[in-house]
C-alpha cells in the first residue's frame, strides 16, 4: 500500500494476528453486514456515509437471491440487499479478486433489480432508485489516496443527469493512503479497516465512531460462538491451502499427468468464488474446461 502513514505501518502486521477475522471472505462478509444483531445498524451507518444526500433513516433486508431472466442460467445472487424507508434498493457486493467484466456484472445485477422495481412504483416507470455498491479489495485506479468512485448516467456534452434511478458506487479498499491521518474521512478509515482487519492487534485509537465500534466488535474472534470459531478456522485453513496451491501452480505450472491436481485446485477456487477467468489463467486451462468441472 502506498502513502501509508506511520500509524498505519505501526498498526498493521504482515501476518494475521488471530484477534479479528478476515471479514472479506464470503460467509464472514455476509455475517458482518446482514446476520448479526448489530448488522442492521452497522450497514445503515455505512450507507449514510456513502450516500449522505439520501438521508437514509432505516433499512430492511431483502432476499439475496432471485431468478435469472434467462431460464437456462443459474439464479442471480448478491451478497447483501436492503431497502430503505422510501423503497430505494441497495445492493452491496464484495469482490476480492480481479475479474473480467466486473463493471458489466455490476450493470447486469443493478439493471435486473430495476426491472424488479417496476411493481413498486406509484406510476408506470415511477420506480424507486437502485444503488449498486461494490467493495473491491484491489485497486482499479492509480490514485492511492482515493477510495470512493461514483457513477451515474449523464449527457456527454453538458453533464445533464439523465436519471437518478440507477447509481453505482465503488470503494477501492487498498487505496486508503489517507486513513488514520488528520485528513481521513470515515470512508478512508472504513476501507483501511476492512482491508487490514485480520492483521490488526487492536482497534486503532483514532477509530472511535460508532461504525467502527460495531465493525470491530463483529470481527472479534473471541466473541464468536464455538460453532463460528470452528467454521472460521476451517475457512482460513482452506483459504491458506488454496493460496499455497495457487502459488505452486504459478511456479510449476500444471504439467501433463497432473489433471487431478488441477481439478482439485479448480474446484476449491470455484467453491471460494474465484472468477473462472482467473482460475483458467492460474492453471493454464481454458474457461470451458473450468466450467466443465462444475
Amino acid at each position: 500500500m502506498k502513502n501509508r502513514t506511520n500509524e498505519q505501518s505501526t498498526a498493521v502486521s504482515q501476518k494475521a494476528k488471530g484477534v479479528y477475522a478476515n471479514i472479506l471472505l464470503d460467509y464472514w462478509f455476509k455475517r458482518t453486514f446482514s446476520s448479526l444483531p448489530s448488522s442492521n445498524r452497522l450497514l445503515l451507518l455505512f450507507l449514510q456515509e456513502l450516500i449522505p444526500e439520501r438521508k437514509i433513516a432505516s433499512i430492511k433486508y431483502d432476499s439475496q437471491e432471485y431468478a435469472n431472466p434467462n431460464e437456462d442460467k443459474k439464479g442471480i445472487r448478491v451478497d447483501v440487499e436492503v431497502t430503505d424507508e422510501d423503497g430505494t434498493r441497495f445492493l452491496v457486493e464484495m469482490q476480492r479478486t480481479r475479474q473480467d467484466f466486473f463493471y458489466e456484472r455490476a450493470l447486469f445485477n443493478a439493471s435486473h433489480c430495476v426491472i424488479r422495481q417496476m411493481d413498486s412504483g406509484k406510476k408506470e416507470y415511477d420506480y424507486p432508485a437502485v444503488y449498486f455498491i461494490g467493495l473491491v479489495d484491489f485497486p482499479i485506479h492509480e490514485d492511492p489516496d482515493r477510495v470512493l468512485y461514483r457513477y451515474s448516467l449523464y449527457e456527454d456534452t453538458d453533464g445533464e443527469k439523465m436519471t437518478d434511478k440507477i447509481n453505482y458506487i465503488f470503494l477501492e479498499l487498498p487505496n486508503c493512503g489517507k486513513a488514520l491521518g488528520p485528513d481521513a474521512t470515515i470512508l478512508d478509515n472504513m476501507c483501511y479497516s476492512l482491508h487490514n482487519m485480520q492483521f490488526l492487534e487492536s482497534r486503532p485509537e483514532v477509530l472511535r465512531q460508532e461504525i467502527f465500534l460495531l465493525l470491530f466488535e463483529s470481527a472479534n474472534i473471541s466473541k464468536f460462538t464455538p460453532e463460528d470459531k470452528v467454521k472460521y478456522d476451517f475457512d482460513m485453513t482452506t483459504e491458506r491451502d488454496i493460496h499455497n496451491q495457487i502459488l505452486y501452480a504459478r511456479k510449476e505450472g500444471v504439467k501433463e499427468g497432473k489433471e487431478e491436481t488441477a481439478k482439485e485446485i479448480a474446484l476449491k477456487m470455484l467453491a471460494k468464488g474465484y472468477p473462472v477467468e482467473e482460475i483458467a489463467d492460474v492453471l493454464n486451462l481454458t474457461a470451458e474446461q473450468i466450467k466443465a468441472m462444475k
